[in-house]
Order: C-alpha cells, then structure tokens, then sequence
C-alpha cells in the first residue's frame, strides 16, 4: 500500500510578523518567489497566506489581484475568486489553487513549500 508523506522545504520570508504587515499590508497580496517558484503572498483579516502566483484557470499573476471580505484572492483578469483556506474556485469553474502553509515563528514567517514523497 502506497502512503504519501509531505516534506516541506521551509522559506523565510519575512524577520517578523511585524515586518511581514508593514511589507503586505491588510487585503493586499504581494509576489514572491521561492526556489524558483512564483508564490502570491496574501494578508488577511485572518492572517496570512501564500498560494501559486498562477491562476489555475489561465495562468495570470494572482499577486497583482486584490482580496475580499471572504478571505478570497480575486484574479484580476477574469475575476475567479479562490478561497485562501482551502483553495477551491467559489463557482467551481475550474481546479484548486495550490495553497502552501504560512507558519509564524519567533524568528519570523515562513512558507511551506510541500513535496510529497510516496512509500510502499
């Protein structure tokens, strides 16, 4: 039987969460990139959160999109709104975003890059 376990290859990207709000302020999004990988950086009344910065419906940037009262990133090009918990689009349209977890720790934030290995 195949099991799937996660590794995360863990970023800081911020020193703080202080610095992390002055950087990404409230409803904003802000572009990262992390081993290569575009990652939009999101800031919430719920925290913070990190995503692909590639819209899964046709590939634009999410980082130059705005956010909404429903914890949402809105792409700026057709407007699909992807839930920042669990990545889905909120009319189904098209598939998840990748979301990566976002860890707030003494020495600063941090994002969660998974690569998922397969046992037998």
């Amino acid at each position: 039987m195949e099991q799937k376990q996660a590794r995360y290859t863990w970023h800081k990207v911020f020193d703080s969460a202080t610095e992390a709000r002055e950087q990404v302020p409230l409803r904003k999004l802000k572009q990262l990139v992390l081993d290569g990988r575009s990652i939009c950086f999101a800031h919430t009344t719920t925290g913070f959160f990190a995503l692909d910065d590639s819209c899964p419906h046709l590939g634009y940037s999410l980082s130059k999109g705005t956010t909404n009262y429903l914890n949402e990133v809105i792409c700026p090009w057709h407007s699909y709104r992807y839930s920042m918990q669990d990545g889905r689009e909120c009319d189904f349209r098209t598939r998840k975003a990748v979301l990566h977890r976002v860890e707030l720790r003494d020495e600063g934030v941090f994002v969660g890059i998974e690569h998922v290995a397969t046992t037998t």
